[in-house]
């Protein structure tokens, strides 16, 4: 079996054999298959796609290509929650806390950013200190303890995708239904969890641009998780602005202690309480909107996250001193150019701005700058007068600022009617 007969198989339109699925899977994740060949394969499906049983099997490769954690040493129900990627997604680090006070473990292994979308552990190492890579027992450890944790994907939990995932960032190979389904799920079931609850973004922010391409994903990814016993929802939520008003990793870190603290923006609140009460549904436990909001008030989410920092080596006071974070204090703003309301802000713009600014990667083997990113002050449906600020920037030297302020700028599109303001949950998949 040549990896250049099955490029070209799949270049022409056919269906790939599990066999050769296995082949291309194993083979790039041992480098026996150089990146040059790999890249040429998922452009290939890029344009021709996988149906659902290549897709299954594409997961299952990857699954197979490390362990599986144990989790079964851990106390109560273990869930795991998942974001298929937008802009200024800082969900996770409100949400997991949150559920957590009642009762149930979440063991979450994430990414580094993908694309024009931020990586949820690239936010992590913006806390000073903070290690993102545990072993299995300290791992474990903190979940116990705090009854969360969030950490790297490991060299043994699926090896393949961590490989996959990097060359699909730097080779515009991203948005793509199968190997987003089945890097999402092959972590997700390689992490152990007994039932799942996908936040499945959708519009300009995202990889799904319109809602019938978020439901097949929905779909796919709940038909894999299903066949392999696991219970599982997905929750499609509003990408055609940015998610809450910060966008990049120090000053998203900042806005999710806020909302720990009940004060974030709308937005983010709504659809993280809508997450965690579907988690807690998963694991049998029936909440409201005001239980989980009483829960906030009490102060236990923010004490757990607290806590959550300080067990992975992060400097805990950040809680207390949002100034300790490192975000730049070089600052342009953004001003109104006429008087009107904010009809749109382009999301997956914002996101290019944020990678411009050095928040994001081009190359895989880019470094990030925690420091960078925006403040988008005005948000759709907000009226405007000429001159009011938007938008703030914050850059480094490092940053092509005149190509990222070009694009906030145009970013935003303005009407002399009113707006309504965007929804942010927009359906729930059993």
């Amino acid at each position: 079996m040549r990896m250049y007969d099955i490029i070209k198989k799949k270049r022409d339109g056919f269906e790939l054999s599990e066999e050769e699925i296995r082949f291309v899977v194993q083979g790039y994740t041992r480098g026996e298959i150089p990146d040059y060949q790999m890249a040429a394969f998922l452009m290939a499906v890029y344009f021709r796609g996988m149906n659902e049983r290549e897709t299954y099997d594409l997961t299952i490769a990857m699954l197979d290509s490390g362990d599986r954690l144990d989790l079964s040493s851990l106390s109560g129900i273990k869930l795991d929650k998942h974001s298929s990627g937008g802009v200024g997604d800082k969900i996770s680090f409100v949400v997991l806390p949150i559920a957590a006070c009642f009762g149930i473990k979440i063991a979450k292994m994430s990414g580094r950013g993908l694309g024009h979308t931020g990586g949820t552990i690239d936010k992590l190492e913006s806390i000073p200190g903070m290690k993102t890579s545990l072993d299995k027992e300290q791992f474990l450890k903190v979940v116990e303890e705090v009854g969360f944790s969030i950490v790297s994907q490991t060299e043994n939990l699926v090896p393949a995708d961590k490989k996959i995932y990097a060359l699909r960032d730097a080779t515009a190979t991203v948005e793509n239904l199968s190997l987003i389904a089945s890097s999402i799920v092959s972590k997700k079931l390689a992490a152990g969890a007994d039932a799942i609850v996908f936040d499945v973004k959708v519009g300009s922010g995202a990889f799904m641009k319109d809602l019938d391409q978020a439901r097949k994903l929905s779909s796919l990814m709940l038909d894999i998780v299903k066949r392999n016993g696991k219970k599982a929802k997905a929750v499609i939520s509003n990408m055609d602005q940015p998610l809450g008003k910060m966008v990049g990793n120090a000053l998203e870190v900042l806005e999710a202690i806020e909302c720990l603290k009940g004060q974030g923006p709308r937005d983010v609140m709504e659809l993280s309480y809508t997450l965690v009460k579907e988690m807690l549904d998963l694991a049998g436990v029936k909440v409201s909107f005001d239980d989980i909001e009483e829960k906030v008030r009490s102060g236990e989410p923010l004490k757990r996250f607290k806590k959550f920092v300080e067990m992975h080596g992060g400097d805990p006071f950040i809680v207390d001193e949002p100034t300790k974070l490192p975000i730049s204090r070089d600052v342009v703003e953004v001003r109104a150019q006429r008087e009107g309301y904010v009809a749109k802000i382009d999301a997956e713009r914002i996101g290019n701005a944020c990678v411009l600014l050095g928040g994001g990667r081009s190359k895989k083997e880019d470094t990030i700058d925690h420091s960078v990113g925006i403040e988008l002050l005005k948000k759709v449906s907000d009226r405007v007068m000429v001159n009011d600020v938007i938008a703030k920037v914050y850059y480094s030297k490092k940053s092509d600022l005149e190509s990222a302020l070009k694009i906030v700028e145009s970013a935003y599109v303005f009407s002399e009617q009113a707006v309504e303001p965007l929804p942010i949950v927009l359906e729930v998949i059993e």
